[in-house]
């Protein structure tokens, strides 16, 4: 097991209502009624009023015209919700359809726990020269290996056997990685960790979708990069 500092990581490119006693015949006859149907409504009792009108007292034209003009905006506005739902559904298929590329590739993720199998591969990120202190547990707790290392600004790989300091074979199962870290002068130093693992699977009937890397779920927004294999 070694820290791979060479270089970074390089990635690839309005319900209608029924009445009390009223029943309906079937599920769908319950549905949202449209405010178009209501307007032809709106027009048959204005057409009353001004028939029944007191003519002494007549409609005021003005507020007539202005009832029609802000009947006719709110319909406009439900019918411009309608085309924002088509658009979000659209963009939600378009999300699906791009979580669906990264199903076989290595990719890594924001992360300190992951999942080991034969290996388990972090990477780390550093802001300068330090001097690191790593630590691996169990989903119990128990720490499992440590060692300190020299780790170089900017990205590096750590790659995990399994093997315990005393040489034990550790099972299959997740592993968490904390990193303590301090420079030549003894000041803390901030690493970030990713875990790098294949995405095995995708749920689509999540919202966004779910990438499954190891047993875990992540969302495509949380990959970093994808990981070319490396050739020998």
């Amino acid at each position: 097991m070694a820290v791979d500092a060479s270089s970074p990581i390089i990635p690839t490119s309005g319900v209608a209502t029924v009445p009390t006693g009223t029943t309906t015949g079937t599920t769908s006859s319950t549905a949202t009624a449209g405010i178009a149907d209501n307007f032809q409504t709106f027009l048959t009792l204005l057409t009353t009023q001004l028939q029944n009108q007191n003519p002494l007292d007549p409609l005021d034209t003005n507020q007539f015209t202005q009832q029609l003009v802000q009947f006719a905006q709110v319909e406009q506005q439900l019918k411009s919700n309608d085309q924002l739902t088509a658009l979000v559904n659209i963009e939600k298929a378009a999300q699906s359809t791009q979580a669906l590329v990264f199903v076989g590739q290595t990719v890594a993720v924001d992360g300190s726990t992951a999942h080991f199998d034969g290996h388990a591969t972090w990477n780390l990120n550093a802001a300068k020269d330090t001097n690191a202190t790593i630590n691996i547990t169990n989903s119990a707790g128990q720490t499992v290996y440590s060692g300190n290392f020299a780790v170089s600004a900017g990205n590096a790989s750590f790659v995990w056997d399994g093997k315990g300091n005393d040489g034990t074979s550790w099972p299959v199962g997740d592993y968490k990685m904390t990193v303590t870290a301090k420079d030549s002068s003894g000041n803390n130093v901030a690493v970030t960790t990713e875990v790098q693992g294949v995405v095995d699977s995708v749920d689509l009937t999540a919202s966004p979708a779910l990438l499954s890397i190891g047993g875990q779920n992540y969302t495509t927004d949380q990959i970093k990069r994808i990981v070319r294999p490396t050739t020998t």
